[in-house]
């Protein structure tokens, strides 16, 4: 039996009826452009074969049930006095309907019932894929219609109001957006978007999961934005003009580089390459050229270990390891930094082989067993 299935199986069981609506909502990757997205660049993220399954009831009078079986958990909810919870979980739904209700858009209350393959912690955002889910099961099931990017902002102050997460836009994009077999191209300044075919005959996408996350990573998040915001200040006094390091070009900020601290100057130089860098990448992709597009993400784990370092150790010994293999056309780390997952480029007959080599070794270095995700660009948030 299929989470679908499952899902549907639990509602019924539970609230004796069938649900309205089941709705899939995908996790996403990162191929390239990462922490440009603060800084008005591009990200290349696209949704996958790994979702959130969220079935949907109305409960028929002002209160109602969500229930999260794979965490034991459930919750009763007034739907008459929408605020945060002690509930962790229960938080990315609430702050969505928060979202609906400021808009003046009503939300009747609704049993529901989750469930999701989306690896917790992986990197993956399974907490953007429970917001997209929500919204769009209200957007359906009270018919309100409105656009996929009004619910992907809904879904960012969500976790930003009621998860206290000050996230970008990117991942509730891709889960809303994704396109089966396609990366998206997001300009995060103006939120335009387009795709691109993901072709890669031959390879397939594998997630290598470091299986930590250093306690450090929040606070050295806030240092990375401050930096860029130095670096953009101090520019200023020469380009008024500017507003982000999306507006400098990488010639233009060497120019400058005696003005700025080792740090500062060293991560404003990874996001003005790596703004670049996503555009040409794009390229590549429409040529179908993945050795080029795979040398790019090489180039972009090394200018994210050491120039923004945010790398670690376990990442960059992942990394390392597989970049002379020519079973893989391209790696980097994913996602915020200091831990998580190394995103790869494989030959698919190579796959497990390279599993088994690299666990072998990432075993006797670190003593923690790794994992492994192969992942496939999937459409995005829909009814099914």
């Amino acid at each position: 039996m299929n989470l679908q299935e499952q899902v549907q199986e639990i509602f019924t069981s539970k609230f004796s009826s069938l649900p309205n609506m089941v709705i899939k909502a995908p996790g996403r990757i990162n191929l390239i452009g990462e922490h440009t997205d603060y800084n008005g660049g591009f990200v290349l993220p696209a949704a996958i074969d790994k979702a959130v399954y969220l079935a949907v009831g109305k409960s028929g009078n002002n209160t109602a049930e969500w229930l999260a079986p794979q965490l034991n958990s459930s919750i009763a909810i007034d739907f008459d006095d929408i605020k945060p919870s002690a509930t962790e979980w229960a938080n990315y739904l609430l702050g969505v309907i928060a979202q609906f209700k400021k808009k003046d858009l009503e939300v009747p209350a609704f049993n529901c019932v989750i469930l999701s393959d989306i690896p917790v912690g992986g990197g993956m955002s399974s907490s953007a894929a429970l917001t997209s889910a929500t919204a769009t099961a209200v957007n359906n099931l009270y018919d309100y219609d409105l656009p996929k990017l009004q619910l992907a902002k809904f879904c960012q102050l969500a976790e930003h109001e009621y998860a206290g997460v000050n996230c970008g836009i990117m991942d509730m994009f891709a889960s809303l957006f994704g396109k089966k077999d396609h990366v998206i191209r997001l300009d995060c300044r103006n939120l335009s978007y387009e795709y691109f075919p993901l072709h890669m005959p031959g390879y397939t996408t594998l997630l290598f999961d470091t299986g930590i996350k250093h306690s450090l990573a929040a606070g050295e998040y806030n240092i990375r934005r401050q930096h860029c915001e130095e670096g953009v200040s101090i520019l200023k006094k020469y380009m008024p003009e500017i507003q982000l390091l999306r507006d400098v070009p990488a010639d233009t900020l060497k120019k400058y580089k005696s003005e700025m601290s080792d740090a500062v100057y060293g991560n404003c130089l990874y996001v003005t390459d790596e703004i670049q860098r996503t555009q040409d990448a794009c390229n590549d992709l429409a040529k179908d050229d993945i050795t080029a597009f795979g040398k790019k993400m090489f180039a972009t784990h090394e200018g994210l270990s050491n120039l923004y370092k945010v790398s670690c150790p376990e990442l960059d010994m992942l990394v390392d390891a597989v970049k002379d293999n020519e079973s893989v056309a391209g790696a980097r780390m994913m996602g915020g930094g200091f831990g998580g997952c190394t995103i790869n480029l494989v030959k698919e007959e190579r796959a497990q082989e390279l599993f088994q080599n690299l666990s072998v070794m990432y075993f006797d270095k670190t003593g923690l067993s790794l994992k492994m995700y192969i992942v496939k660009a999937q459409d995005g948030a829909a009814i099914v």
